[in-house]
């Protein structure tokens, strides 16, 4: 961080600002594999707190092949970093959402959902998406998404860590295998009604779709 960034720093935290440091380290990247990569990631966590005065940290380990943060590898790698974080100090969490397929299919939902289980069974306090086709296609984000989000992470709220495990193994697996030809999805315009912004009734029968096929898989998921 440049000298511009650090007086930007400066003057939040002398004003009393909420600062947020957000990073992403790269599994596959310099930091090599999981191991490395989640050793990097407790690393830059206490980092933003020590250094930097953050209030929260936002983290988002992505797949240096898919560009996602829902992957096997960069879920098991914030669980790893968010325990260890969790059962060591009181430090507010976060994480970003960065699922393969885009809005109004149920493989962005799954996705989504599998992440939200993860971050909230190794003890993140804060939840920060989705932002589907990986964040970087315009309106392709939508509240429906942020909606299952939230929903599994309710779900998830008390149960053990294996059983999670348990349904994990199904479920990522499950969208996983479509990486190569994920749906595109439909933009935030196709989605919902954008006078009322409520969501189009096909985007609510895709929503029912995922939440019966997370259900299946084991989790006692609501509306």
């Amino acid at each position: 961080m440049d000298m511009t960034g650090l007086n930007m720093l400066a003057g939040w935290t002398t004003v009393g600002d909420t600062i947020m440091i957000e990073q992403m380290p790269i599994f596959g990247g310099y930091t090599g594999g999981v191991e490395e990569t989640a050793i990097c990631d407790v690393a830059t966590t206490l980092a933003s707190f020590g250094l930097f005065s953050g209030n929260f940290h936002l983290d988002g380990p992505i797949h240096i092949r898919w560009g996602v943060t829902t992957a096997k590898e960069t879920l098991q790698i914030a669980a790893h970093a968010a325990a260890a974080i969790d059962a060591n100090t009181d430090l507010l969490l976060a994480n970003q959402y960065y699922p393969m397929a885009g809005p109004c299919t149920e493989m962005c939902l799954l996705e989504t959902a599998a992440q939200a289980m993860v971050d909230t069974a190794s003890g993140r306090e804060l939840l920060s998406g989705s932002a589907a086709a990986k964040g970087v296609v315009q309106d392709k984000t939508t509240g429906m998404e942020a909606r299952v989000m939230g929903a599994a992470s309710q779900a998830t709220c008390g149960m053990k860590v294996s059983d999670v495990n348990d349904i994990l193994a199904k479920l990522v697996p499950s969208y996983e295998q479509y990486y190569t030809c994920a749906p595109a999805g439909k933009t935030f315009q196709e989605c919902y009604d954008v006078r009322t912004v409520k969501p189009t009734a096909e985007y609510l029968e895709v929503y029912d779709k995922a939440l019966a096929t997370l259900r299946d898989f084991g989790l006692d998921i609501k509306q």
